[in-house]
């Protein structure tokens, strides 16, 4: 299958290589990439949804606000999360009014974060320091001691903006969040 995407024409189809192909924002939902090279490719913010990538190569490949929900990724080369597997971390989350809240996620805690984007997510933290109330939650409040829970916890790596604790890995990313 042939498809016209930012102008390109690409075969979109099986063990297609698209090596360092701009396919930022298109539309690849229930696309078949199986064993696809996609390596370097662009695909921010692209839409990959029900897309079959089993055994592509996504190695350096930016997926930043790509939709992977409900993609076949099983033996996908290059697709890692950023988030330590195992033991407890430190990590930072932007709060209202330019908050910076340090976090420690705890070693029982489960986490994703890296397959899309920098920005992660875990089911628990502990507010070590800063305090303030979420972007996104006006009535979700961190305090400094706190055992913080969401209502809801989105395991799927896939998805980059689901439900659970957000966070950064590194102070400077927590602070140019908008």
């Amino acid at each position: 299958m042939k498809k016209i995407i930012n102008g390109k024409e690409y075969e979109i189809a099986k063990f297609a290589n698209l090596s360092g192909a701009d396919l930022s924002g298109a539309n690849l939902s229930g696309a078949n990439l199986s064993g696809a090279n996609l390596s370097g490719a662009d695909l921010s913010g692209a839409d990959l949804s029900g897309a079959n990538l089993s055994r592509a190569d996504l190695s350096g490949a930016n997926l930043s606000g790509a939709d992977l929900s409900g993609a076949n990724v099983e033996n996908v080369k290059g697709l890692y999360q950023i988030v330590p597997e195992v033991g407890e971390f430190t990590v930072f989350k932007k709060l209202r009014k330019g908050v910076i809240a340090t976090l420690l996620i705890p070693k029982d805690a489960g986490r994703v974060g890296g397959w899309v984007g920098r920005k992660c997510r875990a089911e628990k933290a502990v507010v070590l320091e800063g305090e303030g109330f979420s972007l996104y939650d006006s009535g979700f409040k961190y305090e400094k001691g706190a055992t913080i829970i969401p209502d809801e916890w989105d395991s799927d790596p896939r998805v980059e903006c689901s439900s659970g604790i957000h966070f950064f890995l590194t102070r400077k990313e927590a602070e140019e969040y908008n």
